[in-house]
């Protein structure tokens, strides 16, 4: 159902257009961790070190995916709030033959290069066969994982944020499924998790891209639409290339922390491994209310109503506090359990370590949330030089300060990193949005 989100009491439209969008975290990031509880508690302390080893790596493919999703999403919200249709249909068409070619050009890319990517970040020659092997499947299965999350950034922009819902809820199921029948009952350890997530991601991608092309065809229109535009393009990429970027630098951050984690043995990069699967699993949650934000920004800023821009914010802050509170009791006093999902009680090092990290980091859930909702405004808004002085800001002081703490106090020191970088990219982001940036974002149309 597509939803016009420049009508309506702000905050009530911004819920129910954004509780979908979380529900739909949920589901992905059990997802993600299905194949990491698999691995640990069906195929060994390695083969969960092996998934996690190249965990930073497959993250840099889904921040190109996440960023073309933004920069796609961004643009045809804002045609579709100025009701500009004809160039909303333009705007899909060329984001889907666009990516198809980028992801395939990706795909290879990474084909080729992905053991030479393992031996950069240090892995454990223990666990560096079982590695490689996850992240090559996971690369040949890139072009499902792109095109699905180009189809979620289309279906938002319209303002249907339940389709996209649906389809993950099918795809969750499956991969959990087939991680367990590949794993328990084929013994194919690694490789059956990937595989899993593979076949998954391939189905669900292939349904969202009819739901679309149907969607896109009852869109009523005058004359010829145009299928590829050149200039069109050049509207997206002002947009999906510093989401990429930033999404891709934050990814690279990742594998720089994860190069030094590699240094400290297999049974801490487990115990981080699941860990940060349990912090991916909120950081995702906050980002995904931020995108939320950024289509109601976008299509209110389409249409020239600024003082809704501001009420989307109000109400996205008091969403992401009601997120972050949950989530900083789970991890803080149950972080026992919830790392006993992911390994057996026999793996005293590794949960000591992805306890240590989730205590340290869980209290500043609240300072990143609101980063985040601010964060979307700014993107929502077309105002990426300053959306990326802020993150930018948060990722090299986090990659810093990890290589300066870490000779000093171990793991304990790379995981104090995270919440000095969010905090000073809060106050960043935050002091952008107050200042009003996003009033001078691009307005596309």
């Amino acid at each position: 159902m597509i939803k016009d989100l420049t009508e309506g009491k702000p905050q009530e439209v911004l819920w129910k257009f954004s509780i979908p969008m979380f529900i739909s975290v949920i589901f992905q990031q059990i997802y993600n961790i299905a194949d990491s509880v698999v691995a640990g508690k069906f195929a060994g302390e390695d083969a969960l070190a092996a998934v996690g080893a190249s965990y930073p790596i497959t993250m840099i493919f889904m921040a190109i995916a996440i960023g073309s999703n933004i920069g796609c999403s961004i643009v045809i919200s804002q045609f579709f709030g100025a009701k500009k249709y004809k160039e909303v249909k333009t705007a899909i068409a060329t984001t889907v033959i666009a990516s198809i070619i980028l992801a395939i050009v990706l795909t290879l890319a990474g084909l080729f290069g992905s053991k030479a990517l393992m031996l950069m970040i240090n892995t454990p020659k223990n666990i560096f066969t079982d590695g490689a092997l996850y992240l090559r499947i996971y690369i040949g299965g890139f072009l499902f994982l792109y095109l699905y999350n180009i189809a979620t950034g289309i279906f938002n922009s319209l303002g249907d944020s339940k389709t996209p819902l649906y389809f993950l809820i099918a795809s969750s199921i499956g991969n959990i499924f087939l991680d367990l029948l590949f794993v328990i009952q084929f013994h194919l350890g690694v490789a059956g998790v990937a595989w899993a997530t593979f076949i998954a991601q391939g189905v669900a991608c292939l349904l969202a891209l009819i739901s679309v092309k149907k969607r896109v065809m009852a869109i009523k229109t005058d004359g010829k639409t145009q299928i590829f535009s050149y200039e069109m393009l050049r509207k997206i990429s002002l947009i999906a290339i510093p989401s990429i970027l930033q999404q891709s630098f934050i990814s690279i951050g990742n594998i720089f922390i994860q190069s030094l984690i590699n240094g400290l043995g297999s049974s801490v990069i487990a115990g981080y491994s699941a860990a940060i699967k349990l912090n991916t699993f909120t950081i995702t949650s906050f980002t995904t209310l931020g995108n939320g934000v950024s289509s109601f920004c976008a299509q209110n800023m389409g249409a020239g109503k600024y003082d809704r821009v501001k009420e989307g914010f109000k109400a996205g802050i008091k969403m992401s506090m009601l997120v972050a509170f949950p989530f900083f009791i789970a991890y803080f006093i149950f972080s026992n359990q919830m790392l006993g999902m992911f390994m057996n009680s026999e793996s005293i090092t590794a949960l000591k370590a992805g306890k240590q990290f989730l205590m340290i980091v869980s209290p500043f859930y609240f300072i990143i949330s609101i980063k985040l909702i601010a964060d979307g405004i700014l993107r929502g808004a077309g105002a990426m030089k300053v959306f990326m002085i802020a993150t930018f800001s948060d990722l090299i002081i986090r990659v810093v300060l990890a290589y300066i703490l870490a000779p000093y106090f171990g793991s304990a020191g790379i995981w104090t990193s995270w919440p000095i970088g969010w905090l000073i990219g809060a106050l960043l982001s935050f002091d952008f949005y107050i200042k009003g940036s996003w009033r001078k974002g691009v307005k596309i149309n």
